[in-house]
């Protein structure tokens, strides 16, 4: 898959593209769904298939106070991406400037001049450019003097054939701690990154230590509460784990933001300094605050038991 991150360096494909356009975060069913639509189109014309997408959500932007928190960074997108076998991926970086262009010079200058748009591929209720004045009707009316064609997709549903997969409807399980049904929505588990830093050490005190991994602000993490998953590691290696998100409140009485340790299962070495993933594959309990340590302890065990049997 062919990145550009500079329109200045931009070449149109040979023959011209099938294109389409949104800030994909998540990589979802729905996305999938719509990206299958722009590959098997664009192998049907002989054309390459291309996706214009932003450095970061555009919401950050134009709406800051309401910005949503983001299923995936923007390398986990574009490795999503590159999975669906997309030929080329724009990222364009969406400050202020990028806010106020009018929806026409997006499109001559994205769509025509850098990706020589045959077709452009979206969803029906598309809309983009200054005050979002860019819709599908306008794409059309473009395209007919331009020559490319538009699809309007109606978004996908759910497997039971109910609403349309949303990023916003995976985010609201995620926060209702449902990892399960925002793996179904996902395709995948949700997964969060970050570098394992130095905790208290008070795990490996206790017997169980764990990884504590410093996940960037702005990134959707689920409810607190302990979780079985998965931790992926920069050799390529996967480990089962038992993970702990929230505030420890055994230990703290007010903590100021969740912190996320992974016991790896089965595992003793060293990850400090590593970059980390941890996959979310079912909700085990709530958090809890105990009496005694050896409350806390007891209650671990059972944890780690819990998260073997799930993900056995």
């Amino acid at each position: 898959m062919e990145v550009l991150r500079d329109l200045e360096g931009c070449r149109p494909p040979a023959g011209g593209s099938v294109v389409s356009i949104g800030a994909y975060d998540g990589v979802h069913l729905g996305h999938q769904a719509l990206l299958a639509r722009v590959r098997a189109m664009a192998a049907e014309l002989g054309r390459a298939s291309a996706v214009v997408t932003f450095d970061r959500h555009p919401a950050t932007v134009v709406r800051p106070a309401s910005a949503p928190l983001l299923l995936t960074d923007l390398d986990q997108k574009l490795e999503l991406l590159a999975a669906l076998e997309v030929d080329r991926v724009v990222v364009l970086r969406f400050d202020a400037e990028r806010a106020r262009e009018a929806a026409e010079d997006f499109v001559t200058e994205v769509l025509v001049g850098c990706l020589a748009a045959r077709a452009v591929v979206v969803g029906h209720d598309f809309h983009f450019g200054h005050r979002r004045a860019g819709t599908v009707a306008l794409l059309q009316a473009m395209g007919a003097d331009l020559g490319f064609d538009v699809l309007g997709v109606a978004l996908t549903g759910d497997a039971g054939g109910g609403e349309p997969v949303s990023s916003t409807r995976i985010r609201a399980r995620l926060a209702a701690g449902d990892v399960e049904a925002a793996a179904a929505l996902l395709g995948r588990p949700h997964e969060v990154r970050g570098t394992v830093g130095t905790g208290d050490g008070r795990g490996r005190d206790l017997g169980y230590p764990t990884a504590n991994v410093a996940v960037p602000s702005g990134i959707a993490l689920p409810a607190d509460g302990i979780y079985a998953g998965w931790y992926a590691r920069p050799d390529g290696s996967v480990h089962a784990a038992a993970v702990s998100l929230g505030r420890r409140p055994t230990f703290h009485d007010d903590a100021p933001a969740p912190v996320l340790e992974a016991h790896l299962l089965d595992f003793d070495g060293q990850l400090y300094g590593e970059p980390a993933a941890v996959r979310f594959a079912a909700r085990l309990r709530d958090e809890e605050r105990f009496d005694t340590v050896g409350a806390l302890v007891a209650q671990m065990a059972a944890d780690v038991d819990a998260a073997r049997a799930v993900l056995a």
